[in-house]
């Protein structure tokens, strides 16, 4: 065979793969823009009122209503409707094609119901069980929140925090291998609105639906309740706990303890601050914290004691035990100066009182028996 023979074979060989390639990236381009590459399941997609085109393309490609979040922006584009999307939970299925998903997106949107969920300070991720005069009382965690208020299945919501990459600088610091729930106390405690997923999975008909058709609303539920820390916690204070000597997860695990232990009264908040620092200042005397909220986490994690500041953990815990409020955070950055005290109890209606030492310590809470005063634990 001669030299232009083989070559002009070489070249109708490359003809025919660049053909058949690009007749195959047609077909499924083709499919892709029918709807006929997919199977008839429903999806349920949630567009954020002023997402981008590239973020609803992004949200339909991840919900599996389209094979490729790049196809659908150029369908977009040279359909000019790309501004025309309004944002809403949107359900159907998954093989209508194209045209018909931005027909619904045009003209069924903002109809999105939501819904206000408040997550208190002092929250944990899981239900949480804590001794009050001697009764055990179970306090709802944010997954059994969530599902109450049909945002969004509780088990969606605990499989949504192991996806979160911890990748910030708020999240760096988080002791994966040490903590139960790396994000506990990294979910803000506040009031939001999400969005009412409406499927009847998460409504509690699970009769009907055994899962929700789209874990985009567990997802969404975390990635708010993030933001709200990492507006919170600002980079001074990053910057003034590594001056302390701190990590931020280590700031955040003293600012749980004081939410637990300080409960709603903030005006405490800064005194029992300083009481932990001062344990924290003078490991010597103080290995243990001595905080019995973090008996009771690990108890209700049914935990290893990793946590128990009262009897196994030396300083702080591996990590938060509670979602906390501003305040308690402040304190923890801010505990009162030259509060020299390093015991405190309360007494059954909340007040407080300091001890510089066990003698003193003893003798308040014998006082407080004798005038019938004691309690160990309230809410």
């Amino acid at each position: 065979m001669s030299k232009k023979k083989k070559i002009l074979i070489i070249v109708l060989s490359v003809i025919l793969a660049v053909t058949a390639a690009i007749g195959v990236v047609a077909g499924m381009a083709y499919a892709d823009f029918t709807g006929a590459s997919r199977k008839g399941e429903t999806v349920r997609v949630i567009i954020d009122q002023g997402s981008p085109v590239s973020v609803i393309a992004q949200r339909l490609e991840e919900a599996g209503a389209v094979d490729s979040a790049l196809l659908f922006r150029v369908y977009a584009k040279l359909s000019k409707t790309e501004t025309q999307y309004k944002y809403g939970v949107y359900e159907f299925k998954d093989n209508i094609g194209f045209e018909a998903i931005a027909q619904r997106l045009i003209t069924q949107g903002a109809k999105a119901e939501t819904v206000s969920v408040t997550i208190p300070e002092g929250t944990t991720i899981k239900d949480y069980t804590k001794n009050v005069n001697n009764k055990d009382v179970t306090i709802m965690g944010i997954g059994t929140l969530l599902s109450s208020a049909g945002v969004c299945q509780a088990e969606d919501f605990y499989a949504a925090l192991d996806e979160v990459e911890l990748d910030t600088e708020l999240l760096r610091s988080i002791d994966t291998e040490n903590t139960y729930y790396p994000l506990e106390g990294y979910l803000f405690a506040d009031t939001y609105q999400f969005y009412f997923c409406g499927c009847k999975a998460c409504a509690g008909d699970k009769g009907k639906d055994k899962e929700c058709v789209s874990k985009d609303c567990a997802n969404k539920a975390v990635a708010r309740m993030i933001q709200r820390t990492e507006e919170v916690i600002t980079d001074e204070m990053i910057a003034n706990a590594k001056k302390m000597g701190y990590s931020i997860n280590e700031m955040l695990a003293l600012a749980s303890i004081i939410q637990m232990e300080s409960g709603i009264d903030t005006k405490e908040m800064p005194n029992v601050s300083a009481v932990f620092h001062n344990r924290l200042n003078d490991p010597a005397h103080f290995g243990h914290l001595g905080s019995s909220p973090t008996i009771y986490y690990d108890k209700s994690m049914k935990g290893d004691g990793r946590y128990d500041t009262q009897n196994k953990a030396i300083g702080l815990p591996p990590g938060p035990i509670c979602s906390s409020g501003a305040s308690a955070i402040e304190a923890a950055f801010l505990p009162t100066e030259n509060f020299g005290y390093t015991y405190f109890v309360t007494d059954k209606d909340g007040k407080f009182y300091y001890n510089k030492n066990e003698a003193g310590h003893q003798a308040t809470i014998k006082q407080l028996q004798n005038a019938g005063k004691w309690i160990y634990e309230y809410y």
